[in-house]
């Protein structure tokens, strides 16, 4: 028999299903890895950070601010669903120190609702904000919930650091303090408590920045009020490309 024959009947012969049954090694790679432990947090959003400071009317009550930002988190979560605000509202006797933890839409309409109240009334009982850092992309939370805290600490301090230290330093300390203050509640506030309580000046006075910093912070002129900050959010990006630009460039005759 040729051999080219052969072949051609031997080629005829039925595939054994088999080999398509055979169990097959479990491949991964770095990307499911993630997927798996993002999906293990059940994070159905990117995480930010915002450290906010403002100045308030003398004399405001921890209830009236409270229900305010509750309000506020309140109306967001209609349209948010799911993206709940932690953080830590620390009220001093004529300013309040804001940190928010959220998603970027979250955290745009708690801006937006300040700008829209002070546009709208004469005189708003928070002045001042001022946008300190905004981080994205957080891996996790610092704060399991949103806890209010009144600072009782006195309005005059030996020591003014803002006169003796750069911007740089002051910002680098409140940082460092703010940090430091967080991992505090984190470690001994229990999920459902109620929180720090009104005595931190008490238990950890060290972790708290000074009012006079957080006065500082919205005089100055180097962070953006949340007005300009939506502006720019809302403004869309214009790229110039290569084939616009003509050169040299036309003039009149």
């Amino acid at each position: 028999m040729p051999l080219m024959a052969q072949n051609r009947r031997n080629s005829k012969r039925p595939f054994p299903l088999e080999s398509l049954f055979k169990p097959q090694v479990p491949r991964s790679n770095y990307l499911h890895l993630l997927e798996e432990k993002q999906r293990l947090q059940l994070k159905k959003f990117l995480l930010h950070r915002m450290f906010l400071v403002a100045s308030i009317q003398a004399n405001m009550e921890k209830k009236e601010i409270a229900e305010y930002y509750d309000q506020v988190f309140q109306s967001v979560l209609k349209h948010h669903l799911g993206e709940v605000v932690t953080g830590i509202l620390l009220i001093y006797p004529n300013s309040v120190l804001h940190i928010l933890e959220s998603s970027s839409g979250t955290l745009y309409h708690v801006l937006l609702d300040y700008v829209t109240r002070e546009r709208s009334r004469t005189e708003f009982w928070i002045q001042k904000m001022k946008i300190i850092v905004i981080s994205h992309h957080i891996p996790a939370r610092l704060f399991m919930q949103w806890y209010v805290s009144v600072v009782k600490v006195p309005v005059l301090y030996l020591d003014d650091v803002t006169q003796s230290q750069s911007l740089e330093e002051v910002i680098t300390d409140f940082f460092i303090q703010t940090h430091k203050l967080a991992l505090y509640v984190f470690k001994t506030v229990k999920v459902g408590g109620k929180g720090p309580g009104d005595n931190l000046h008490q238990v950890a006075p060290d972790l708290l920045p000074q009012e006079q910093i957080i006065k500082y912070l919205c005089k100055s002129e180097e962070f953006m009020d949340p007005a300009t900050f939506i502006n720019m959010y809302n403004k869309p990006l214009h790229v110039t490309s290569d084939s616009e630009v003509v050169w040299p460039a036309p003039s009149s005759l």
